[in-house]
């Protein structure tokens, strides 16, 4: 009997993976996905943030309501204060005395709204003043430079990003106790009455930027309304670059209003300051007994087309950049006369 010769076939081996051209294909199609995907992410969440802002401004308007609901007037843009150990009258903003309206109490409960600001203790375990608390409902999720305002290394001031309507050119005059055209002044007691146009027909407030730069204190008397960014820059003053609207407890219009001299997201660049944007204020309140205030201080936002606004009535729109400026500047005014909702992008 023959040997059987047993023979062992070698069986091929098998390698499991993709190839070059497959991984490429892939990487390709993940590619395309991708670039489908984020842009609809991204606009989800610029819609959410806008709509966050919207709700933030609404908030804000309703405080002002219950205040005047228990107070029987609008709150003013700044309520003068006692002289601090300096002599400067740092008075409360609107922000400020809106606060227990805001579910801020514990806040609020720390404030003596007859001392100036610069007066008020900190919050337990808060390093640096109260005017550091960064309040969430002050601040739009599009800020950019959502943080604390040093001094000395110290948390001094916290920022905002919605400013309540102090009207055109003319704000205040210390001396005479006038007011502007705006919603809201220094120690004003508007009621409803004072608003000839109607609450639904009259800004309350609308958005700015934080950390923005401006010029003050060039007293002029009775200065004329800049017509352009160059005759702005003309009227000079002292240049703050980086600190408008970074102080929500200080009612000044360069810190907590704005005005209507410009439309919203008008830039305002002074080329011999380094092509910085900027707001102008005549004189800061508080700082002298018989020098006026002139302002313009535009509001401003990171929405591309336009700026969050909250009405008197608080209903909430969006005005876009090139809303018409006579049109801006009536519906800024409490008594403009004005019927039409021609200001609304929608």
């Amino acid at each position: 009997m023959r040997d059987t010769e047993v023979r062992h076939t070698a069986h091929p081996v098998v390698r499991k993976g993709f190839t070059l051209v497959e991984l490429l294909v892939v990487i390709t199609i993940i590619g395309l996905l991708m670039s489908l995907v984020l842009p609809a992410v991204s606009a989800a969440r610029a819609a959410a943030r806008a709509v966050q802002c919207k709700n933030n401004l609404h908030n804000l308007q309703y405080g002002v309501q219950l205040y005047q609901a228990q107070r029987g007037t609008f709150p003013p843009s700044w309520k003068p204060a006692l002289p601090d150990a300096n002599g400067n009258v740092n008075g409360w903003s609107t922000l400020g005395l809106i606060l227990p309206y805001l579910e801020q109490v514990n806040l609020s409960d720390h404030i003596d709204y007859s001392l100036s600001y610069s007066l008020a203790p900190p919050l337990a375990g808060q390093p640096g003043k109260l005017s550091a608390t960064r309040v969430p409902v002050f601040i739009c999720p599009d800020e950019q430079n959502d943080y604390v305002r040093l001094k000395n290394g110290q948390p001094y001031h916290y920022p905002l990003n919605y400013a309540v309507n102090q009207g055109g050119w003319f704000t205040y005059n210390p001396a005479t106790k006038k007011f502007g055209s705006g919603a809201f002044h220094p120690n004003s007691k508007f009621t409803g009455a004072h608003f000839r146009d109607g609450l639904s027909h009259t800004i309350a407030w609308a958005e700015v930027k934080a950390y923005n730069a401006y010029f003050r204190n060039a007293a002029i008397d009775n200065p004329q309304m800049p017509l352009d960014a160059a005759s702005l820059c003309a009227l000079g003053g002292q240049l703050k670059k980086d600190t408008g609207h970074t102080e929500w407890v200080d009612g000044r219009v360069h810190q907590t209003g704005f005005t209507s001299v410009f439309t919203p997201n008008h830039r305002v660049v002074c080329p011999d300051q380094n092509f910085l944007d900027v707001d102008w204020t005549n004189q800061q309140e508080g700082k002298s007994s018989v020098v006026s205030t002139f302002a313009a201080v535009t509001a401003r936002s990171y929405h591309t087309i336009g700026v969050h606004i909250a009405m008197m009535d608080s209903s909430v729109h969006l005005v876009v950049n090139e809303v018409d400026l006579a049109v801006w500047r009536a519906i800024t005014t409490r008594f403009g006369k004005e019927t039409s909702h021609d200001f609304k992008s929608h």
